[in-house]
C-alpha cells in the first residue's frame, strides 16, 4: 500500500479542483493506497498538506490547469496530469504515478533542523506602509545578526513587495515571520511553521520574537501568533487560567486591529489620490472649480470627489475589512455593505460596521454550510457570496442604517461648528493620541478617525492630526541641534534622519528617542503635539490630504489657512523641544567632552 498526496487546481478554483479531487480519492481507495489531497482554489489551499504528510509520501501527484508551487517537494517523485484527466482516469494515473518510483526508493529522511543557526524568512507590513515596515524589518535583521541566525526580510509597503522571498528560500527556511499590521497572503507558506505578531512587538523586541517563532518550529509545521504562542503550555493553576484567558482577549483584540488595518491601508491610496486631485482642482480653477463643468478644475474634481475617488473610500474600507475576516469570499458582501451605507447617509462609520459584519457572517457561514464535494466549488462564489451580501445588505437597509446615520450628521454637525475651547479640546486630544505610541493603535485610531471623516468633507480633523503627527520628530531633530549635550553622538547622527522624517509626516521617526529613555521623551512629544493640534483646531484649518508632510502644503488650496497651519506645526515644535531642554539632562559623558574642548581651546 503506497502513500499518495495530491495537489489539485484550475483557473476558477471551483468545480474542477473539486472534482478531480473526489475522484483521486475514490481512484486511490479502490486501489488499496491512502491519499491526501490538497485543493487550491478561490477560498484559498483548503486540506493543506503538512510538512509530515509530503515527507512520508512515496509520489507527489499534482492535476492542475493553473501554476502550482513545487518548491515544497523537493527529492520527490512529481506526476503531473490535468484536471480533466485526473476525474476520467484516477486510476490509471495513480498507476502511472507509482510505476514511475522505483520499488526499493525510499524517501530519505528530513535532515534535523539547526535551531542554533537557524535560517529564518519574514514580511513586515504596517497599513501605510512606510516606516514600520521597514523599522521593523531592520529590527529583526539586527536580532538574527545577534543571535546567529540568518534571515531575509521582504517588506510589503506602498510600494509593493520588496526583498521578496523566493520559492527556495521559503522551502529552506526553518520557520516564517510575519511581523505585521495589516493582512498577509499566507498562500507561499503551506506546510512551514508561521509565526504572526506585530510590527510593534517586533521593533520592541525583536530577539524575543525570533526565540519565540523557532521554539514553535521545534514543536512541527503550525501557524500561531504571539500571544496564541505564548499562551500554547497548559494551565498550570488559577493565575496561569487567567493570563491564558488575557492573552486570548488580546489576540482577540489584535485581530479586530489587523481587520481595521487591513481596510485602512487599502482604502489609503484613493483617499490620497482623491485629495490630491480635489486641491489640484482648486489651483487651476479656484475655490469654486466644481461649479463651472467643462474646464479642466471641474474634471478634477469629478475624478478626485464624490462621484470618483472618494466615493470608492467607504465601499473599500469596508470591503477589505471583511477580505481581512473572511478572504476573498467577504469582498462582495463587504464592498456592498460599503456602498449601502453612502448611499443611505451611514458614510465611514456605515461602513466600519458594514465591513466586520459581512466578514464575521461569511466567515461564520463557511463553517457552517457543508455542502457536497461536488457542489463545495459553488460555496465561495455563489452561496456565501448571496446569502451574506442578503444579510449584511438587510441589516444596513432596515437596521443600521438610520440610527448610524443620524450619528455622523451628528457628529459631522458638531465638528463643522467647533469653535474656541471645544475645537481646542479635541485638538488637545488628537494631538495627545498621535504622540502617545507613534505609529502604533493609538495613533492610527487617531489617524483613521480623521481620514474616516474626510469622505464627509470634515477635514479640519485630519489638519490638527498631520501637525501633530510632524510635530515629535521635528521638536526632537531640533533639540539635537541646539542641546547637543543631552543626547549622544548616535542621537544627534538620528536627529538628522528625524527632521527628514518630521517633514515627511512620519512620526515614527521620534521611535528610536523614545525608545532609549521614554519617561522623559513622550511626555515632551504628547505636549508639543497637543499644542499643534489645538492651534490647528483653534485657527480652523482644513486639510484635504491624509498625508505628505510639507510637500502637500505646496499645491494651492490643498490647506485653508496655510500661514496659521505653519504657525501651529512651528508652535509644537518649539515646545516639544523646550519640555526636552527640562526633561533631559546633559550626558556626563558629553559633558566632559565639551570641557575637554573648552580647556583645550584656552590653552591654545
Amino acid at each position: 500500500m503506497a502513500k499518495i498526496v495530491a495537489i489539485t487546481s484550475c483557473p476558477t478554483g471551483i468545480a474542477h479542483t473539486f472534482m478531480a479531487a473526489e475522484a483521486l480519492q475514490r481512484g486511490a481507495e479502490a486501489l488499496g493506497h491512502t491519499l491526501k489531497v490538497e485543493t487550491q482554489g478561490s477560498v484559498g489551499a483548503q486540506n493543506q498538506l503538512t510538512a509530515a504528510d509530503i515527507q512520508a509520501a512515496d509520489v507527489v501527484i499534482i492535476a492542475a490547469n493553473a501554476k502550482v508551487d513545487q518548491s515544497r517537494f523537493p527529492e520527490k517523485l512529481i506526476y503531473e496530469t490535468t484536471t480533466s484527466k485526473a476525474i476520467r482516469q484516477s486510476q490509471q494515473i495513480i498507476e502511472e504515478a507509482l510505476a514511475k518510483q522505483p520499488a526499493s526508493a525510499v524517501a530519505p529522511p528530513a535532515p534535523p533542523q539547526e535551531i542554533e543557526h537557524a535560517r529564518i524568512v519574514a514580511i513586515t507590513s504596517c497599513p501605510t506602509g512606510i516606516a514600520h515596515t521597514f523599522m521593523a524589518a531592520e529590527a529583526l535583521e539586527r536580532a538574527a545578526e545577534t543571535l546567529g541566525h540568518q534571515i531575509k526580510v521582504e517588506t510589503q509597503g506602498s510600494v509593493g513587495a520588496q526583498n521578496t522571498l523566493t520559492a527556495d528560500e521559503i522551502q529552506k527556511a526553518n520557520v516564517v515571520v510575519i511581523a505585521a499590521d495589516a493582512k498577509v497572503d499566507q498562500g507561499r507558506f503551506a506546510g512551514k511553521t508561521v509565526y504572526e505578531t506585530s510590527t510593534h512587538d517586533a521593533l520592541q523586541n525583536g530577539p524575543g520574537v525570533l526565540n519565540k517563532a523557532l521554539t514553535l518550529a521545534a514543536r512541527g509545521p503550525q501557524t500561531a501568533t504571539g500571544a496564541a504562542a505564548t499562551a500554547s503550555a497548559p494551565s498550570q493553576d488559577y493565575l496561569s487560567q487567567i493570563q491564558d484567558a488575557k492573552s486570548k482577549r488580546s489576540a482577540a483584540s489584535a485581530g479586530i486591529y489587523k481587520h481595521l488595518m487591513t481596510g485602512v491601508s487599502y482604502m489609503l491610496p484613493f483617499v490620497v489620490a482623491g485629495g490630491l486631485l480635489i486641491a489640484l482642482s482648486f489651483a487651476v480653477g479656484g475655490i469654486d472649480a466644481a461649479k463651472h463643468p467643462g474646464t479642466i478644475g471641474w474634471a478634477l474634481n469629478q475624478i478626485g470627489g464624490g462621484t470618483g475617488a472618494f466615493s470608492l473610500i467607504v465601499p473599500i474600507l469596508a470591503g477589505y475589512i471583511a477580505y481581512s475576516i473572511a478572504d476573498r469570499p467577504g469582498l462582495a458582501p463587504g464592498m456592498i455593505g460599503g456602498v449601502l451605507s453612502t448611499s443611505i447617509g451611514a458614510g465611514f462609520l456605515g461602513g466600519l460596521i458594514a465591513g466586520f459584519l459581512a466578514g464575521y457572517i461569511t466567515s461564520y457561514l463557511n463553517k457552517w454550510i457543508d455542502l457536497p464535494k461536488n457542489l463545495a466549488g459553488l460555496k465561495p462564489v455563489l452561496v456565501l457570496p448571496l446569502l451574506s451580501t442578503a444579510i449584511v445588505g438587510l441589516l444596513m437597509v432596515y437596521v443600521i442604517g438610520a440610527p448610524v446615520s443620524f450619528m455622523l450628521v451628528a457628529l459631522t454637525n458638531w465638528l463643522r461648528t467647533m469653535q474656541g475651547t471645544n475645537a481646542l479640546l479635541l485638538g488637545l486630544l488628537l494631538g495627545g493620541m498621535m504622540a502617545i505610541d507613534m505609529g502604533g493603535p493609538i495613533n492610527k485610531s487617531a489617524y483613521t478617525f480623521s481620514v474616516g471623516l474626510l469622505s464627509s468633507n470634515v477635514d479640519a480633523p485630519m489638519a490638527a492630526v498631520m501637525a501633530a503627527g510632524m510635530t515629535p520628530p521635528l521638536g526632537l531633530a531640533l533639540a539635537t541641534y541646539l542641546f547637543k549635550n543631552r543626547f549622544t553622538v548616535e542621537e544627534q547622527d538620528a536627529g538628522k534622519a528625524a527632521a527628514v522624517l518630521g517633514i515627511s509626516f512620519i512620526t515614527e521617526g521620534a521611535i528610536p528617542f523614545a525608545a532609549r529613555d521614554p519617561f522623559r521623551v513622550i511626555p515632551a512629544t504628547m505636549i508639543g503635539s497637543a499644542v499643534a493640534g489645538a492651534l490647528s483646531m483653534l485657527f480652523a484649518c482644513r486639510l484635504q490630504v491624509p498625508h505628505g508632510g510639507v510637500f502637500v502644503l505646496l499645491i494651492p488650496g490643498a490647506v485653508t489657512n496655510l500661514l496659521p497651519y505653519l504657525i501651529a506645526i512651528v508652535a509644537g515644535t518649539l515646545v516639544t523641544t523646550g519640555v526636552l531642554f527640562f526633561t533631559k539632562r546633559p550626558l556626563a559623558s558629553n559633558a566632559a567632552v565639551i570641557k575637554a574642548e573648552a580647556e583645550l581651546a584656552q590653552a591654545s
